[in-house]
């Protein structure tokens, strides 16, 4: 897809997904787009997931949260959630899938640890300090070829919008931001 379609579906989108991997800039590039087109903006760790000191929320009261929230008019949803991905794309105008490479995504970690380290960053539950260990970085390692497959399942399913953007590389991100703001 162009830049200038992206832009196009971004303008009339009322209800948007931003997918990928951990570190592919979902947060970064969801914060930006919000604000921009005056969207609220949800990220999932934050909103739905940990509650402070790392505590997982309840499965069900994930499930409560997120179906409040896509229920609304107008949002911007940052994060991949397999479990509950079906939920917001059923209800999604349009979904940006950041499809950025792993090495990439991995620096990206790294960079964002260093930056927090021993720090909450903001999209994040409170008194939840940045930090790395060897099962989030195999799930970054092995998102491509162990999640990639069931999304790919989840957008092709019925009564999910075929409104798609995949970026795949910063210069995309770029793109699309620099023409966003020309065209708004």
């Amino acid at each position: 897809m162009k830049t200038e379609e992206a832009a196009e579906l971004l303008a009339i989108a009322r209800r948007v997904l931003v997918i990928g991997s951990p570190g592919s800039g979902k947060s970064t590039l969801s914060q930006v787009l919000a604000r921009q087109f005056d969207l609220p903006y949800i990220p999932m760790d934050r909103a739905f997931f940990w509650l402070p000191g790392w505590r997982m929320r309840p499965r069900e009261e994930i499930r409560t949260l997120i179906e409040d929230a896509i229920s609304a008019d107008r949002w911007l949803i940052d994060g991949t959630g397999l479990n509950t991905l079906e939920l917001r794309l059923t209800r999604a105008d349009l979904v940006i899938w950041l499809r950025l490479p792993r090495r990439v995504c991995m620096w990206r970690l790294l960079r964002r640890w260093l930056q927090f380290h021993g720090r909450t960053r903001p999209d994040m539950a409170d008194d939840c300090p940045e930090r790395v260990d060897l099962r989030f970085l195999r799930y970054v390692w092995t998102f491509d070829r162990d999640l990639v497959p069931q999304i790919e399942q989840k957008l092709a399913a019925p009564g999910v919008t075929r409104n798609l953007i995949h970026l795949t590389t910063q210069d995309e991100m770029d793109a699309l931001l620099a023409e966003i703001t020309v065209s708004v």
